[in-house]
């Protein structure tokens, strides 16, 4: 039973309250709320509406649709007298229920003193929160705050930890914490316990190394161990900011793979392999820490090479095989090793354009074709190779605006055809052509507006239209354009002062507003 602080006795902890067509919604959030375990720490203490308990307890959903009902029914009016808060699911839909509205109704006028949560799911808060939980008891108007599950906001953990903690009493940030700490202790646990049993398994496949059957079973499984640990496990540690967890059994798994055989082994056990290895590289690139990346990668492909020198016709293997080319590419591209970079992205081109011979509608085939021309774009720009620059920038957009015409409505590809325009745009600048810079640059902050317009809170997409038109404010001021050039980047700096107004702690932000209002004064000097 749940206490309130008028000190009766509430069946449930919580009535939830909804229109059923949001029933999945309703069913999804009366799992969570019913499976979540207040932390340890917290149990017990004082809060708003009494001792804090170690679960929110019973959760009422009615499950019976109420459209050929006249009123609520006995058991609806029941439960909401026994509940010890409400919790409206707020979406349009509920806004327009007549039920839903009379829930809350009734809630108040039975618990003027427990609380009433919204649990926003869908919509603007105006067009989604009933009029009841915009109005107080007695009629004036008032805005609710709300758990917001939309995607973008709060997300779902912390706004299921919103609505525990104004049904419980106690203050968000507290049971944040110790939610977070909490978690941390389970998934270190996980953690430990996999590690364990890699060592197991390890010790298990050294004893069976004698009978060649057995021994191929345990190392299967202390290798499934491994890409568990590198993949479902690694998830988890990333929501928790504890990937520095797997080091240690990362290091441990690359000298494991160092040491073995490949001409022994069978391509789905080498596959897998592969998969961990990359997933090691690119958590290592992440983690800035390239000498562990280039030991990672540099196995993987040792191991995808043996792959495709069997099998070199498999799409899967011939398209692992160039993922390793190119992370082994763009690790000595980045260090400015710029021959050894391009054996790496020449031989990534090859096999792009091999997986198109295999296969020409796997989407992959279309996209790798444009990634590989893009880095080889990329690395004749660092090589000061102007004309194959130009060609190789055009080949990449092309390849990118291919792919696009396939899936129009996947915006990371229409991303991907305005970063193929700002390269070529720089090509071209390179290569003295100003008319064709220009045009790019114009397509290309013409395509981001269109992008901002269609999903004005992206800050991706409004940070890459600041940049983009900074470059072409900054091409027409060098093209004799001053005036435009002037406008363009005075609309640029107003746009970029207000995302900085909403990210104060940004100092990159801030670091570019100050470049930029530089310029702005060089182009009304002339000197830009």
């Amino acid at each position: 039973m749940t206490t309130t602080e008028t000190g009766a006795s509430a069946r449930y902890g919580a009535f939830i309250s909804y229109n059923h067509a949001d029933r999945a919604r309703a069913r999804w959030l009366h799992r969570a709320l019913e499976r979540y375990r207040i932390p340890a720490k917290l149990v017990g203490g004082e809060a708003a509406f009494g001792p804090v308990p170690r679960r929110l307890g019973r959760i009422f959903r009615d499950l019976d649709e109420l459209s050929a009902a006249s009123d609520l029914s006995a058991e609806v009016r029941a439960a909401l007298a026994e509940s010890a808060c409400l919790i409206v699911i707020c979406t349009p839909a509920a806004a327009a229920s007549q039920w839903v509205a009379r829930e809350i109704a009734l809630f108040r006028e039975l618990h003027p003193d427990r609380p009433v949560l919204a649990a926003l799911f869908d919509g603007e808060p105006a067009e989604a929160l009933p009029l009841p939980l915009r109005r107080t008891a007695e009629g004036a108007e008032t805005e609710p705050l709300a758990a917001d599950f939309r995607e973008g906001k709060d997300g779902r953990r912390l706004a299921l930890l919103k609505l525990v903690a104004g049904a419980v009493g106690v203050p968000l940030d507290a049971l944040v914490q110790r939610d977070a700490q909490a978690r941390v202790r389970r998934v270190t646990a996980v953690t430990a316990l996999a590690v364990c049993l890699l060592l197991a398994m390890a010790g298990l496949t050294i004893l069976a190394v004698r009978a060649r059957g057995e021994a191929e079973a345990r190392r299967a499984q202390a290798e499934g161990l491994v890409e568990f640990m590198l993949t479902d496990l690694r998830d988890r540690l990333k929501e928790v900011g504890r990937l520095d967890v797997l080091r240690a059994a990362n290091e441990r798994a690359l000298r494991y793979y160092g040491e073995q055989d490949l001409a022994t082994l069978p391509p789905d056990m080498l596959a897998r392999r592969a998969r961990a290895l990359m997933t090691m590289g690119e958590d290592a690139l992440e983690a800035k820490d390239v000498a562990r990346a280039r030991t990672a990668f540099v196995e993987a492909n040792r191991v995808t090479g043996a792959l495709v020198a069997r099998s070199p016709n498999v799409y899967d293997l011939v398209f692992a095989h160039a993922q390793s080319e190119y992370y082994l590419g763009l690790l000595h591209f980045n260090a400015n090793d710029l021959v050894s970079a391009e054996t790496h992205f020449e031989a990534y081109a090859a096999l792009a354009h091999r997986l198109m011979a295999i296969n020409s509608a796997d989407r992959r085939s279309a996209e790798e074709i444009a990634y590989s021309a893009g880095n080889l774009c990329s690395l004749r720009m660092a090589q000061r190779a102007v004309k194959p620059a130009v060609k190789l920038c055009a080949e990449a957009l092309y390849a990118a605006e291919a792919v696009v015409r396939r899936n129009p409505d996947d915006n990371t590809l229409w991303l991907e055809v305005a970063n193929r325009q700002g390269w070529l745009a720089d090509a071209e600048r390179q290569a003295g052509d100003v008319g064709a810079l220009l045009k790019l640059r114009r397509e290309q902050v013409a395509l981001l507006d269109r992008m901002v317009s269609a999903d004005p809170r992206n800050a991706r997409n409004r940070r890459l239209r600041v940049w983009a038109e900074r470059a072409l404010a900054k091409a027409e001021a060098r093209a004799g354009n001053g005036g435009e050039g002037v406008a363009r980047m005075r609309h640029a700096i107003s746009e970029l002062r207000t995302m900085t107004g909403m990210d104060t702690e940004n100092q990159e932000l801030a670091t570019k507003l100050h470049e930029m209002e530089a310029e702005m004064a060089d182009m009304r000097r002339g000197k830009l």
